[in-house]
């Protein structure tokens, strides 16, 4: 896991204070990659290419796992974790190959060699990489399926730059602009990372599960998708619980591949849950698991972890953090975050890494992140269902559905207004009065299928923000996350199973929880589900109340057209006085974007 940069000069070379600047570049991920750091200049007769690279290090802890790193005249700088590089390199070996490293890095280079850029396909992992093709005139920038790291490019006039993070590609900008659609549809929904627009004006992402190709020869730069969502087939329940129990198994032993020692996350849900067992199942050495518990027992599921300590005789460490603690650093989370975030809980996930950093120094930890979406997991996805029955008239299944969800006390009986109206149509718009700005709102409440709304979920709407926030929380402190429900063979299969797999008798997730008898029963059909609880709601109205109504004499949305200040006043104070249809995010989210412009806007 590391940090990297790329410059490209399309024609000529580039000057001492670009060079410069190229090394800052470098310098200014350090905390992705404090253990090495590495670059290389390349000056052609047309072109010029930088390379940088910043090592955290997790597989091959020897020099030889350093980068930049060549062969055959291809250049690499890699962010991420090739899981399944052992399998890879045999098949290479048997075509010939030797290896003078045991790092996953030098197996991306000889699959490119050996089998260009469809090679890729071959990797299970998350990544950004940049090659340089210095035989071929190419430089070429992939990225994951699922979004897990990140690539950003900036394009002006004869010069390409390619990073890991936006303050790298900020130094060669020379007129920075807020993007105004980007901040609008934040604001208006809470959504971000659902397009390869960033919160900059001419700064962009590289799309997941695709390749930036560079033809240095003609200047050209295409993109291609080496990967898609693939049919599975017909399949009976039985077999799928077969399928899933394999699959999770192989997606976790591979993730368990280190040359460092490894922790978990435990929440006491299930995903978190299964990945704990399973992965104490599939070790020699058992995993050092951290649960973040609360003061606050309605909140609390510390009874949940708990049972899995004692039944499971897990190694468990309980972090508890101070609310106040926590506050006092969203500015540090903001600079590492470099945009918006929707939700105080992102700054409780920062406080988590942090703490996990300061007490034990362990450099990967596995996250349950990606389960909800592959197996419908969030409340949403009930009322889609139960929509889609509607919709195609079947309605016993659906009062069955409903009866069953009663009986068992499930979603039915957890529905929450004031997070379900962003999903109904012209409830958000109408709420949000105080925003100026009327841009056309993302219709996520369409859905012609449960297996589509699964994918735009996983490729726009919910993965890509999630694993964003989750990188920079993690890296901001070194620390390697994976994530073991965004195998993209377990993806694949569980969004291509029938819905009445996942959504089954009021459960969701019903699948998983039939596949894994081994996890403690009162885990295992937990009806709740709670995730990172924080006091959001009192931090509006206490420890940031102050900057909260300072909006409504200073605000850089409003000078940007996109907020009424006297229309967010009155909307802060219903949310004060208890009114029903306000939501603390939403203030929250105001307030974010606020603190977002002033330090990056002056």
């Amino acid at each position: 896991m590391c940090g990297i940069f790329g410059a490209i000069k399309l024609q000529g070379g580039f000057d001492d204070n670009q060079i410069s600047k190229c090394l800052r570049a470098v310098d200014l991920v350090r905390h992705r990659g404090p253990d090495s750091q590495g670059h290389k200049l390349f000056t052609n007769d047309n072109n010029s290419i930088f390379l940088g690279h910043r090592r955290l290090s997790i597989i091959d802890l020897s020099n030889a796992g350093n980068q930049p790193m060549e062969d055959g005249g291809v250049w690499i700088v890699f962010n991420g974790e090739i899981f399944n590089y052992i399998e890879v390199r045999e098949k290479l070996k048997r075509q010939g190959y030797q290896f003078k490293s045991d790092s996953d890095t030098e197996v991306i280079l000889k699959t490119y060699i050996h089998y260009g850029t469809r090679g890729f396909n071959l990797f299970n992992g998350m990544w950004a990489f940049i090659l340089y093709d210095s035989v071929q005139q190419k430089v070429i920038v992939s990225r994951d399926r699922f979004s897990i790291k990140p690539a950003y490019y900036f394009k002006h006039e004869n010069e390409i730059y390619v990073a890991s993070e936006l303050r790298q590609v900020l130094l060669f900008h020379r007129a920075v602009k807020p993007n105004i659609s980007t901040l609008a549809t934040f604001l208006l929904q809470g959504i971000l990372e659902h397009n390869c627009e960033t919160f900059y004006q001419e700064i962009s992402k590289i799309p997941a599960k695709s390749n930036m190709i560079v033809d240095l020869k003609s200047n050209n730069i295409k993109f291609e998708k080496y990967w898609d969502y693939d049919d599975i087939g017909e399949i009976k329940e039985k077999e799928a619980i077969e399928r899933l129990q394999e699959m999770l198994r192989t997606s976790i032993s591979l993730r368990l591949r280190s040359d460092v020692e490894i922790g978990g996350l435990l929440s006491g849900g299930l995903d978190s849950s299964l990945i704990v067992t399973l992965s104490n199942e599939c070790s020699e050495r058992p995993l050092h698991t951290f649960s973040v518990v609360s003061r606050d027992k309605n909140v609390s599921e510390e009874k949940f972890i708990d049972i899995m300590v004692r039944e499971k005789k897990l190694i468990n460490q309980k972090i508890t953090f101070d609310p106040a603690t926590a506050v006092a650093h969203i500015d540090q989370c903001l600079f590492y975050q470099e945009q918006p975030f929707a939700g105080a809980s992102v700054v409780a996930q920062y406080m988590i890494y942090r703490l996990i950093k300061e007490q034990t120094g362990i450099k990967v930890v596995l996250s349950g992140q990606g389960g909800d979406e592959a197996l419908m997991g969030y409340l949403k996805y009930f009322y889609f269902h139960l929509g889609n029955l509607s919709r195609n008239r079947r309605y016993f299944q659906l009062v069955r559905e409903i009866f069953y969800s009663l009986l068992y006390r499930t979603a039915i009986l957890q529905f929450n207004l004031g997070q379900a109206k962003r999903y109904i149509p012209g409830m958000t718009s109408k709420k949000l009065s105080y925003l100026n700005n009327k841009v056309k709102p993302i219709q996520i409440w369409e859905s012609p299928s449960i297996q589509e709304r699964q994918i735009k979920d996983i490729d726009l709407y919910s993965v890509p923000a999630l694993t964003h926030y989750e990188d920079r929380n993690s890296m901001a402190h070194s620390i390697e996350s994976r994530v073991p429900f965004l195998d993209h063979n377990v993806v694949n299969f569980l969004v291509q199973l029938p819905t009445q797999f996942k959504f089954k008798n009021g459960w969701s997730k019903y699948l998983l929880r039939k596949s894994f008898p081994e996890l403690p029963e009162s885990i295992r059909w937990r009806r709740d589900k709670k995730g990172f609880t924080v006091p959001e709601d009192n931090w509006c109205k206490t420890t940031l109340r102050e900057g909260i109504e300072n909006i409504s004499n200073s605000s850089r949305l409003a000078d940007l057209g996109l907020l009424d200040q006297k229309l967010f006043a009155n909307y802060f104070d219903k949310f004060l006085n208890g009114h029903r249809f306000t939501s603390s995010t939403e203030i929250f989210s105001v307030y974010v974007a606020e603190k977002w412009l002033e330090k990056n806007f002056n």
